[in-house]
């Protein structure tokens, strides 16, 4: 790993018009610079480099950072790449922090895997290019897939030989370990003690994870060449290197263009992902037949909330649509779907077509997938019971969708459709987010183990994207929290203290169990307050080169981009000016959420017509939260800052 004093060096000495410029024309703007943003097309530039902030921001695509940040993005690198990419330019010796004898045995098997794997892929690369039987028989499979030579390097394919102890004797005379070579899975032990070579007579797939080591292997077999195989594919076993869940067959091809595209395709398969490359279209990964992992969809939504699922139109092509969705809905991606024409996959598709007709037909034919659900769901289907199940699968999934405005649109568009009375659906979602909000309760650390309870209660309400109030506390906080402009308070025992803007916000909101809704809105909340009682801590630089890269990012979004008010409507800095502002931000988020409340208790109202007690309750909290809110609004006056 390396050492915390290595890491803040790196930092110091990483400039961000320096970093930038390696890969941006930059003109002189003012105290700033100016160039074409290298995260989206365009033709006026929009990217700001600022010197005295050490950082860049796009006020096109938002997006930017640190110069840790910017490499990573810019890159796809992880945070350890990026820090050593730095290091490499400035010439700072990268130095280790000292490994325990266990991390060390963990990370010299962990290289010993990568090596030998490497070792593999070159093996295999070799044979398919230079061994008679290689390129009359592998690389003759991919020519007859139309896969021409240049794709085929691209990708690092592979054939292995019908030889089934080749790869196991060769590895060993080159001085590589049996046990590695067995712990990857390239090679099993036969009963006689013997290494077998998993892939013999398959043409091979390398898996490349997404810094670019190689994590696996698939092999398929050739009919012609390996009668009596009875896989058509075989992949790498796990290891403590590959695991079939969090991997992505072609990400590492594909990450810049997905960046750069804003948008991901999944298929199913290998071929399909090398056939739509060869078609120019690179922003494409496969899941390789499997559902969905939450891991992979995380590592997918570094790069792109825009999914579209791309599959056959068949009956396998369509179950395969419907796996792993809601998932995705539930981390926040727009999920779009694609069947094409019977008959067609991606690989025949792309092969038939240009890159620009294929485009085309995406564009023309894509549906989303709420819409694609209920069309394939309720389509002809008469009986009751199974329009009952499949209604309730629908607004299940409509339920997996973070954004409200659009969970709501979701809602109407399917009562229209389906002639459901609104509020039924209403009622239906939210037992579906309940039930889920219990399970997650259960998982939850023991009350005895939590801090103290609020001091009030609370009624919760459904979280969900931050509102503009909740973004200019954050905001606050960024530019100003360190700062202490509330002196000599009193406590219920005489005693005086002093709060800086960040801990009395968090104290504000707390007595009342409130937190906003954005876990990493409430991280940056925390920690400003844990650490603005350090001497000169400042915590717009401390959150700008956070370690944690969306941290990073919001900081400087916050910092250089005046999103939430215009210049003119900037407080000015005085004690009295920063503590009034504090004050009304509190007062306003307290606001906001009295209305979130009140708009939740109105659906609650329309959904509970036919139970008389639960109506009953919900209208005594409405009177009970309409007159909190009176109170709060004559509190506020007119000067509310929303």
């Amino acid at each position: 790993m390396i050492d915390r004093q290595t890491v803040e060096k790196i930092k110091d000495a990483a400039n961000i018009v320096e970093v930038v410029s390696e890969f941006v024309t930059l003109k002189k703007s003012g105290a700033n610079y100016k160039g074409l943003c290298p995260f989206h097309n365009e033709k006026t530039p929009s990217f700001m480099v600022s010197p005295a902030r050490n950082s860049c921001h796009c006020f096109g695509c938002g997006k930017g950072g640190t110069p840790v940040s910017f490499i990573m993005e810019h890159e796809q690198m992880t945070y350890p790449e990026a820090l050593r990419w730095l290091a490499k330019k400035y010439h700072i010796e990268i130095r280790e922090r000292e490994l325990s004898d266990e991390e060390k045995r963990e990370q010299s098997e962990r290289e010993s895997m990568f090596i030998i794997n490497e070792y593999a892929l070159k093996y295999f690369e070799d044979i398919l290019h230079n061994h008679p039987d290689g390129v009359a028989i592998g690389k003759q499979y991919f020519r007859q897939r139309g896969i021409r030579d240049d794709i085929i390097r691209k990708f690092q394919l592979g054939f292995d030989l019908n030889d089934r102890y080749a790869f196991g004797r060769s590895a060993l005379e080159k001085g590589y370990k049996e046990e590695f070579i067995e712990k990857v899975g390239i090679c099993y032990k036969n009963e006689r003690g013997e290494l077998i070579d998993r892939y013999a007579g398959r043409v091979i797939f390398p898996w490349i994870g997404v810094s670019g080591k190689v994590v696996g292997f698939g092999g398929r077999k050739l009919d012609a060449a390996t009668k009596g195989v009875q896989q058509k594919y075989v992949n790498s076993p796990d290891s403590e290197i590959y695991h079939k869940d969090h991997e992505l067959y072609g990400l590492y091809q594909a990450k810049r263009a997905i960046a750069k595209e804003d948008c991901v395709y999944m298929v199913e398969g290998y071929t399909d992902v090398i056939a739509m490359h060869q078609a120019g279209i690179e922003n494409v990964v496969a899941n390789s037949g499997t559902a969905l992992s939450n891991h992979q969809i995380s590592i997918l939504h570094r790069f792109t909330s825009n999914i579209v699922l791309l599959y056959d139109g068949d009956e396998a092509g369509i179950h395969a649509a419907l796996r792993g969705t809601d998932m995705l809905l539930a981390e926040g991606m727009n999920l779009k779907v694609l069947l094409l024409p019977n008959g067609e996959d991606p690989d025949s598709f792309a092969r038939k077509n240009t890159a620009s007709d294929f485009r085309q037909y995406i564009v023309e034919h894509q549906t989303d997938f709420i819409q694609f659900k209920t069309d394939l769901l309720l389509r002809n289907e008469r009986d009751p019971l199974k329009r009952a199940n499949a209604i309730n699968s629908i607004v299940q999934s409509i339920s997996m969708v973070v954004n409200p405005i659009l969970r709501d649109t979701y809602i109407h568009d399917c009562s229209q459709r389906m002639g459901i009375a609104e509020a039924t659906l209403i009622s239906q979602m939210n037992k579906f987010i309940r039930e889920r909000k219990g399970q997650s309760a259960v998982r939850q650390v023991p009350a005895s183990e939590n801090p103290r309870p609020a001091a009030v209660s609370q009624p919760k309400v459904e979280k969900s994207g931050p509102s503009p109030v909740e973004q200019m506390i954050i905001q606050h906080i960024i530019r100003h929290g360190e700062k202490v402009v509330f002196e000599n308070l009193s406590d219920e025992d005489g005693n005086t203290y002093n709060l800086s803007i960040a801990q009395y916000i968090s104290l504000n909101l707390s007595v009342d169990g409130l937190t906003l809704s954005n876990d990493l809105y409430n991280q940056i909340l925390s920690e400003a307050a844990a650490h603005s009682v350090e001497p000169g801590f400042v915590a717009e630089k401390y959150f700008i080169n956070h370690d944690n890269i969306n941290i990073s990012r919001i900081a400087t979004e916050m910092a250089m981009d005046k999103i939430l008010l215009a210049d003119s409507q900037q407080p000015r800095n005085d004690e009295e000016a920063l503590r009034q502002r504090t004050q009304h931000l509190v007062l306003d988020f307290r606001m906001d959420y009295l209305d979130r409340r009140l708009k939740e208790i109105r659906r609650e109202i329309a959904a509970a017509t036919n139970d008389a007690n639960r109506l009953q309750q919900l209208m005594e909290e409405f009177k009970d939260q309409s007159e909190l809110r009176n109170a709060l609004a004559r509190k506020l006056g007119s000067n509310i800052i929303l």
